[in-house]
């Protein structure tokens, strides 16, 4: 792979180059911009997970957790495999890097040929061909893909029929992935934010109309309509942000600030995806041979849990344009300082909700589930499951914030007059994600091997929890060895900072919302608990992404002492 990005050491990183004279259409966002991006993103995202909840209560309630249900989750291992590979993780990370440098690119000569549209017309035929021939393959291959996913089930059939419907939606997916890459680079995150919405309520109009007389069926077929909706959300606005740059041709000699397509970076970041996603692979092959119902209380107990790794997510989403156009420019301190930030913001988002599901993950289940088909046993089950994925909640939401810069310093195109040296070893840097990931795997099998047979369920979950954290780990390294030196005594000191406080948290929230037996009371309670302990808990422990909305709230009702040095930020207090 062809690159002029550094590997290992900040020392190789190239020399800032010089800001666009004058502030350009382009120019990254900041104060009340991010503050509102973050807002529309957030409200937007929200409302895709609040209409996917419902999408999965539906689910609970028309098909319960049966055989039926298990062949449906199943042949949705195709959209979910999908969906990160080309909307949420590889997509975004190869090409949001691609469009910042373009755009950095068009900022700093003006007259010359439009980098974006060179980027989109190297890129987008080739991607459409290969998109096409995978969801046709996958659909080709359906009772393969079944029978290597999910060897246990008793009848294969309906799976394979439901797989051979979701397989269309790699297409549509793709096209969304790529769009919203590019949208998200020229900072327009609203159509973006979007696509979750669109996909649900397809989902949500195919299963609500026509349940009953296609069963589970309806539900892939609602997956297809709602990932086409997807894609068309987007096209109006990329082909508006097209017009909006200028209307130069980019065809003729190539000048040195023209774009070199690097099409085998590619591979390690696909690589990365598919190890991560092969979490979801094992649960499938190893949940079929357990009793029927598994595979479904594992859905259920990962949709709900995933929810606030989502919310911490969400910050980096709207922050990544920023860290890749830092990266673009050749200005590491400043994208060292929004990646700490960011790893900072996502643990206490993550950290808050990872205490409410363990102290209320009962009364949520009951709430959002038992109705219809899914009876008590079915939340017992589902709880205690969401209980053991929370343990690896954090772990999920860092790695998603680490992946973004890590993958920018070796983006998919390079500026055709800067070199290409020849790093030899260091290349092998670029695998590095797809190794620790691997390793987090090793973990996740060994573990789900050995407790499988006597927790069941919950053995799977662990596993997934331990390798997920394993991997984590060995990610928060390599960004330092990519070349982003985060002071990492920092980061870690602030973590268990936010550790610590969600800890006591949940060990507060928990008994308080066992007080009742009612659903709807025990979640308020136990919820009102967790949030006021773990805002009392980060504030006491000097946790300045606590003690900062703290202080802003505190404001509202009344003066506060003034806040402590600089020099003290993050440390705890004493003598409290």
């Amino acid at each position: 792979m062809t690159t002029d990005r550094p590997t290992v050491a900040p020392t190789t990183l190239p020399a800032p180059r010089p800001a666009p004279p004058g502030p350009g259409p382009a120019a990254a966002p900041r104060g009340r911009f991010l503050a509102r991006a973050f807002g529309v993103t957030a409200v937007l995202s929200a409302a895709g997970s609040a209409l996917g909840l419902l999408r999965d209560l539906l689910l609970a309630r028309y098909f319960g957790a049966n055989q039926g249900t298990d062949a449906f989750l199943v042949a949705w291992t195709v959209p979910e495999t999908a969906a990160p590979l080309l909307i949420e993780d590889a997509m975004s990370f190869l090409m949001v890097p691609a469009f910042a440098l373009a755009l950095v690119l068009r900022e700093e000569r003006p007259d010359g040929p439009d980098p974006v549209r060179q980027v989109v017309r190297a890129t987008l035929p080739w991607l459409l061909l290969a998109l096409t021939t995978l969801s046709l393959g996958a659909a080709l291959g359906a009772p393969q893909l079944v029978d290597l996913l999910a060897p246990g089930l008793a009848d294969p059939r309906l799976a394979v029929t439901c797989t051979r419907i979701t397989a269309l939606t790699v297409l549509p997916f793709g096209v969304a992935g790529y769009l919203a890459a590019a949208l998200r680079a020229h900072h327009r995150f609203t159509a973006p934010a979007g696509i979750y919405v669109a996909y649900n309520l397809g989902i949500l109009v195919v299963l609500l109309s026509c349940h009953a007389l296609w069963g589970v069926r309806s539900a892939a077929i609602g997956v297809a309509l709602g990932s086409l909706l997807m894609a068309g959300l987007l096209i109006g606005p990329f082909l508006r942000a097209l017009r909006t740059g200028p209307g130069r041709a980019a065809r003729g000699r190539r000048s040195r600030n023209a774009l070199v397509l690097i099409p085998l970076a590619l591979l390690p970041v696909g690589a990365f995806t598919l190890t991560r996603q092969a979490q979801v692979f094992i649960e499938r092959y190893l949940g079929s041979g357990l009793p029927p119902g598994t595979i479904s209380h594992l859905n259920y107990a990962a949709k709900v849990s995933q929810l606030a790794m989502t919310a911490g997510i969400l910050i980096c989403t709207v922050t990544f344009p920023l860290v890749a156009r830092a990266l673009a420019a050749g200005d590491l301190t400043a994208a060292r300082d929004r990646v700490e930030k960011d790893l900072g913001q996502a643990a206490a988002v993550v950290l808050l909700g990872t205490a409410f599901l363990m102290a209320c993950a009962p009364s949520v289940v009951a709430l959002l589930f038992e109705r219809g088909a899914f009876g008590p046993r079915d939340t017992a089950a589902t709880a205690a499951v969401i209980r053991v994925y929370s343990f690896g909640l954090l772990a999920q939401a860092l790695i998603g914030v680490m992946i973004r810069p890590y993958f920018s310093l070796r983006p998919a195109v390079r500026r055709a007059g800067d070199p290409s040296p020849d790093d030899g070893g260091r290349r092998l840097l670029d695998w590095y994600p797809a190794a620790a990931m691997a390793l987090g795997l090793v973990v996740t099998v060994t573990v789900g091997l050995l407790a499988t047979p006597r927790f069941g369920a919950l053995g799977l979950a662990a596993g997934n929890a331990a390798g997920i954290t394993a991997a984590a780990a060995l990610l928060l390294r390599g960004l330092v060895l990519r070349g982003i030196p985060l002071r990492l005594r920092r980061v870690l000191g602030g973590q268990a900072r936010l550790l610590a406080a969600a800890a006591g948290a949940a060990a507060l929230g928990m008994p308080v919302a066992g007080l009742t037996a009612d659903p709807l009371l025990s979640t308020v309670l136990g919820g009102l608990t967790v949030a006021l302990a773990f805002a009392a808990l980060g504030t006491g422990l000097g946790a300045h992404e606590v003690r900062g909305p703290v202080r802003a709230a505190v404001r509202v009702l009344g003066p506060v002492p003034d806040p402590p040095p600089v020099a003290d930020e993050g440390n705890p207090p004493h003598g409290r």
